[in-house]
C-alpha cells in the first residue's frame, strides 16, 4: 500500500524513514522523469521541513537541501567564490526546472552531468546527512560514488550542503558546453575558483563534470596554477594535466576525444574568467 507524507520537522521525517521504505521527494524534477507519471511506493515530501530551505552564513555557508536552484541563482550578497554555483544554478534546465528542482535532489540523483557538482567541488563542499542515529557530514567527493550511486544510507536524508569558511575565499566561474544553452545535458562543464594575493595565485580549485563517472577535481592543474602570476596563470594549464584526471565516455552527445579537447578549453576559459 502506498502513502504520501509531508512532515514539517526533521524529527517527524526521520521517524517515518526509520519505520518504513519511503521514497524521498524534493522538487521531483529528476525523480518523476526516472519513474514515469506516478511514483511507486510511499513518498516522503521534504520540502516543508523547517531548515531544509534557504541560505545562511555562520562559520561558512549552509544551503538547505530543499533550496531550489532559482533561489540560489538569485541570492544577493553571496561572496564571489559562489559565482560559479550561481552561474550553474541559472543553467540547470529551464526556468520551470530551476524553480522546482533542488540542490539536494540534484546531488542525491548523482548524475555525472549534474551541473551543480563541479562548482560545489571547487568550494570544498560537504553534505550533512541525518538519520535516527544522528547527524554526519561527508565531503561531497566521498558522497558521490558513481553514476546514480551515493553514500546515503537506509533511513537517511540529506539535510544541507555546507561550504566551509576556507571555500568562500577567492573568485569563481562556471562554463559548460552543450548542444544549446538550456534544457540540455552537458557535454563537458568546468568550475574554477582561484585566490589571488599580491598578483599571484595562492590557491586554485578546478573541477570538471560530464567527463568521468563522477565530476572530479584536477590536482595537477591546481598545482600548476599555484604560485603563478595572475596574468600568466592560464598558460600553465597543460592538456595532459587535464586529461590525466578524466575518463570521458562515448555517447550520442560526444566522443571521448571531443569531450577531452572540450574539457581542456573549458578549463582555460573558466580559470581566465575567475581571474578576471
Amino acid at each position: 500500500m502506498s502513502s504520501y507524507a509531508r512532515p514539517v520537522t526533521l524529527t517527524e521525517a526521520l521517524r517515518l524513514l526509520a519505520e518504513g521504505n519511503w521514497r524521498v521527494l524534493a522538487g521531483g524534477t529528476d525523480l518523476y522523469p526516472g519513474t514515469g507519471r506516478a511514483l511507486p511506493g510511499s513518498v516522503l515530501d521534504v520540502t516543508e521541513i523547517s531548515g531544509f530551505r534557504g541560505i545562511t552564513t555562520n562559520n561558512g555557508l549552509r544551503i538547505g537541501a530543499a533550496t531550489p536552484w532559482a533561489e540560489i541563482a538569485g541570492a544577493a550578497g553571496l561572496p564571489p567564490a559562489l559565482r560559479a554555483l550561481q552561474q550553474a544554478s541559472s543553467l540547470v534546465g529551464g526556468r520551470q526546472i530551476q524553480v522546482a528542482g533542488t540542490i539536494g535532489g540534484n546531488l542525491c540523483n548523482a548524475s555525472p552531468a549534474a551541473d551543480g557538482v563541479p562548482p560545489l567541488l571547487a568550494l570544498g563542499a560537504e553534505v550533512e546527512l541525518a538519520s535516527a542515529e544522528g547527524i554526519r557530514r561527508l565531503a561531497l567527493t566521498d558522497f558521490l560514488l558513481g553514476p546514480r550511486k551515493t553514500a546515503l544510507r537506509a533511513g537517511e536524508v540529506m539535510v544541507a550542503v555546507v561550504i566551509p569558511e576556507a571555500g568562500l575565499s577567492g573568485r569563481s566561474a562556471f562554463v559548460k558546453l552543450g548542444a544549446r544553452t538550456h534544457l540540455v545535458i552537458s557535454i563537458a562543464m568546468v568550475a574554477a575558483r582561484v585566490v589571488v594575493e599580491a598578483g599571484r595565485v595562492t590557491e586554485a580549485a578546478v573541477a570538471v563534470g560530464s567527463c568521468s563517472a563522477v565530476a572530479t577535481r584536477l590536482p595537477a592543474v591546481e598545482a600548476a596554477l599555484r604560485g603563478a602570476v595572475a596574468g600568466e596563470a592560464t598558460g600553465r594549464i597543460a592538456a595532459g594535466d587535464v586529461m590525466a584526471a578524466l575518463s570521458p565516455i562515448d555517447d550520442v552527445r560526444a566522443t571521448p576525444a571531443y569531450r577531452g579537447a572540450a574539457a581542456v578549453e573549458l578549463v582555460r576559459r573558466a580559470v581566465t574568467e575567475a581571474l578576471s
